[in-house]
């Protein structure tokens, strides 16, 4: 019972750090960054200061954070738990199911110890395999946007410096502030963000000109307080919970 229960642990654990990790990418986290994100949350091992602060700066993913921590330190008192006793000296026998053999007490724990060894080597290789793990996370991604347990963004922040400032690019959307306005009628330099380029089309507008119009479903790609360019490029409703915070 001990390594079934073991195993069964060790397979949620890989399932919930990639459906964690999906969970952030739809944040607006890069794929790689998000990956490793899910994993540090879920195994507590941490992440640097530049990248605590896309975490802990955004309400989504500190949730998504703190579940990860908390599932992760579940399953690994789970895991350690169960390993022991799948390794300790039993008193009692074991017959194999629809045979007459009997197994030794004292050769339990091997037993145990080589289905755990075997049991981790095949959920390793079936985890690392590409079309299954493609599948998968495609399976995931669509149940928590069809589910809408992640309010999914229109922006990928691409890169991160100190202070919150970095790099984003963002989908101008039909409720955003600077929707139809020129650069300079935007007024996004007095607020510190500063337009590097525009996507337009599948076209690049490099180093836009100040009298340049802003669009429906242009891609902004920006450089300043990335909470600054979350509110003022493409401010979004506040989800149910928010409002009921802030009354």
């Amino acid at each position: 019972m001990n390594p079934i229960l073991f195993i069964t642990v060790l397979i949620v654990s890989f399932i919930v750090v990639r459906t964690g990790a999906v969970a952030f990418h739809l944040t607006g986290l890069e794929w790689s960054m998000a990956k490793f994100q899910a994993l540090s949350c879920f195994t507590a091992t941490g992440f640097t200061t530049r990248e605590a602060e896309l975490v802990t700066g955004n309400r989504q993913r500190r949730r998504i954070a703190s579940i990860l921590i908390v599932l992760g330190h579940a399953g690994l008192v789970t895991m350690i738990a169960t390993f022991a006793n799948s390794i300790q000296a039993s008193t009692e026998g074991w017959s194999i199911p629809f045979l007459p053999a009997h197994i030794h007490p004292k050769l339990l724990p091997w037993i145990n110890l080589a289905i755990i060894v075997v049991a981790i080597y095949v959920i390793f290789k079936l985890f690392t395999n590409v079309k299954f793990v493609h599948r998968a996370t495609n399976a995931l991604r669509e149940r928590l946007i069809k589910g809408e347990v992640i309010e999914r963004v229109s922006f990928e922040e691409l890169a991160i410096a100190t202070g919150g400032y970095g790099v984003s690019k963002i989908q101008v959307c039909k409720d955003s502030p600077v929707l139809d306005k020129t650069l300079i009628e935007s007024k996004l330099r007095s607020l510190g963000i500063i337009v590097l380029a525009i996507v337009r089309g599948g076209e690049t507008i490099a180093s836009p000109v100040a009298d340049t119009r802003i669009l429906l479903a242009d891609e902004l790609v920006c450089f300043g307080k990335l909470g600054e360019i979350r509110d003022k490029v493409c401010k979004m409703s506040e989800p149910p919970d928010k409002k009921a915070d802030n009354k």
